[in-house]
């Protein structure tokens, strides 16, 4: 099964040094266990632009969708055997980038 964890945070690139090493060590952990995919960080939510062309509206926001302090500021991509596993690598996740994180199946 695949999963998602978004990290959740108030500030962007405000990671230190200790938090990047930590989660480089998660990363290696996963990849050991063939339970990594995909990972990267995203920049601030002022950089987005929400973007609508149903039926060829062609309307650009220039803006996030949710004004929030709260955003999503990376993400990984994880194979798990199943929830429960899932959620543990989420617990690891969130004490590696010292962040609350959010765990999402994918279809």
């Amino acid at each position: 099964m695949k999963f998602m964890i978004s990290v959740i945070d108030d500030q962007s690139n405000s990671g230190t040094k200790e938090e990047m090493a930590a989660v480089d060590a998660f990363n290696d952990g996963l990849r050991d266990n063939n339970q990594f995919i995909f990972a990267w960080g995203l920049h601030a939510p002022e950089t987005a632009t929400v973007i609508d062309n149903r039926n060829g509206a062609n309307v650009e926001t220039g803006k996030p969708l949710f004004d929030a302090k709260e955003h999503y500021s990376g993400l990984w991509i994880i194979e798990a055997a199943d929830a429960e596993t899932a959620k543990k690598l989420a617990y690891e996740a969130s004490k590696a980038c010292n962040r609350k994180v959010e765990l999402r199946p994918l279809h």
